[in-house]
């Protein structure tokens, strides 16, 4: 049985070298078609992260600033979502280098010699006897490459050709520009927030406020058709935001995606506009997250913290390269099994990333109308499928880097603040038959909050961890939510 395992991961790995290796060349050619049909369609040429030697990647609408710190070049961006959020700069540490700077197995291939090789299908062979041997030769057997180099030096890169026609509120042509996705072009920017649904009792006011925070590529309606439903005889007033760059909220093309713009749109769509002084945060995957965020910054106001499925990766405290670490555990560039594949397609690669978005995100009408054919319009795989494909390729990419692998790595300093710092109830669940997020990461939480509580649901995975269990989620919520009243 051991020997089936070991050939069965060695067949994997071989297989995932070759395919991966495949797409590093097709992300390259990707790159040249894409650059081409946005200088045709938009008149503009597009900048992406795998350019050359001094090319800050940006929008052209925005101002590149450099400010020196030690000898260290800073980014100081401005741009009209930062200026909405009441911002005037971003700086580099918000910035993950897995952005422009990402191991490519093509380059390494042809640095490797003969022997190289022969060392790495060994370690492959051995890796189920020790892991910890394997990831002591990793640095010799895989010689990292980068797609591009580091900002050392920061320049603006000015369009030689100016857009014609286009504002910033306009999708680009490989977005899709349905009524729907394009709505807070007309909605909210008006009053400079996210999308919120909210359910007050009646009179509009309530004993407590409990906000919702969706998980990455997903929507306030993984919320409001689930567990809203359980609590519409609920006393207190829930929120559900539609993080930006998701959803019916903003998705502004220069933005870049940070822990600030997340957390500082959620304050002043949620907080300052419902004058919320305390309330539970409820908050599932990257929601997580942002959560964390949100108690850094408010943790006298934080009543109780539900996570649900937090992708907590400790980074060992020998490791070079955190982000990398994390990016390597979200998406491990293996074939087999599925959901690693397909995490692998949408984190390494910036242009195939952007192509699934243009057959799925740009189509999303086309592929609900056969869901709803297939499904007989069953409601759930409706507003699931609506809030996995209604956002843009630049909020995905860039959330998932900055957010998931950034400050995914930082994770210690937040949940460190949450046991030293906070009183209040933290409660965690997770579904047994989870493959996005493993169970692990639950109780890695646990381990570095021992007062924390993890419940682990049997028989039910990421997503069916609430959907199709709402009631008895409810239930538990109320729960909580009663014991942390204060």
């Amino acid at each position: 049985m051991g020997a089936m395992k070991s050939a069965g991961r060695w067949v994997n790995e071989i297989v995932s070298f070759v395919v991966f290796c495949l797409l590093d060349i097709v992300d390259c050619l990707l790159c040249l078609l894409y650059k081409t049909a946005d200088y045709l369609l938009e008149a503009e040429w597009k900048h992406c992260y795998c350019l050359s030697h001094k090319k800050l990647i940006t929008t052209t609408q925005g101002n590149i600033l450099v400010s020196r710190n030690n000898d260290e070049s800073k980014i100081l961006t401005v741009s009209p979502l930062q200026r909405l959020s009441g911002r005037s700069k971003i700086e580099l540490e918000e910035i993950s280098e897995t952005l422009y700077s990402r191991p490519s197995l093509l380059s390494d291939l042809s640095k490797l010699s003969i022997n190289d090789l022969t060392k790495r299908l060994v370690n492959v062979m051995t890796r189920s006897n020790s892991e910890k041997k394997t990831s002591k030769k990793k640095g010799r057997a895989m010689m990292k490459s980068r797609l591009t180099v580091r900002f050392t030096i920061v320049e603006m890169l000015q369009g030689k050709i100016k857009a014609k026609n286009l504002s910033p509120q306009v999708s680009r042509w490989s977005d899709c520009d349905c009524g729907f996705c394009t709505c807070w072009t007309s909605t909210c920017v008006k009053d400079q927030s996210l999308f919120v649904k909210t359910q007050f009792p009646k009179g509009n006011t309530g004993k407590e406020d409990v906000l919702f925070i969706h998980g990455f590529i997903s929507s306030s309606a993984f919320w409001t058709e689930t567990v809203f439903q359980s609590l519409s005889n609920s006393s207190n007033r829930l929120f559900a935001v539609d993080l930006l760059g998701f959803g019916k909220s903003p998705k502004p093309a220069d933005s870049l995606y940070t822990m600030k713009e997340h957390v500082e749109m959620i304050e002043k769509s949620v907080l300052l506009k419902h004058n919320v002084k305390s309330f539970h945060i409820v908050a599932h995957s990257l929601g997580c997250i942002l959560a964390l965020g949100l108690v850094a910054r408010h943790g006298g106001s934080v009543k109780s913290l539900t996570l649900l499925a937090p992708p907590y990766y400790p980074v060992p405290a020998t490791e070079a390269e955190p982000r990398q670490y994390v990016m390597k555990k979200v998406a491990p560039r293996k074939v087999w099994p599925p959901i690693a594949f397909g995490a692998s397609m949408a984190c390494w690669y910036e242009h195939i990333s952007r192509t699934i978005c243009l057959l799925i995100c740009k189509n999303h009408r086309l592929w609900q109308f056969l869901a709803k054919l297939i499904t007989r319009n069953n409601r759930t795989i409706n507003f699931l499928i609506e809030g996995f494909m209604c956002h843009t390729h630049n909020a995905a990419w860039h959330t998932l880097h900055n957010i998931i692998c950034g400050i995914g790595s930082k994770l210690d300093w937040y949940l460190d603040m949450v046991r030293d710092n906070l009183k209040c109830n933290v409660v965690i669940f997770h579904g047994r038959d989870d493959l996005v997020v493993p169970v692990e990461c639950s109780y890695n939480v646990q381990r570095r909050i021992p007062r924390a509580r993890v419940k682990v649901v049997e028989n039910k995975d990421h997503i069916t961890l609430v959907v199709g269990r709402q009631e008895e989620f409810a239930k538990e919520l109320q729960e909580i939510w009663k014991s942390s009243s204060f």
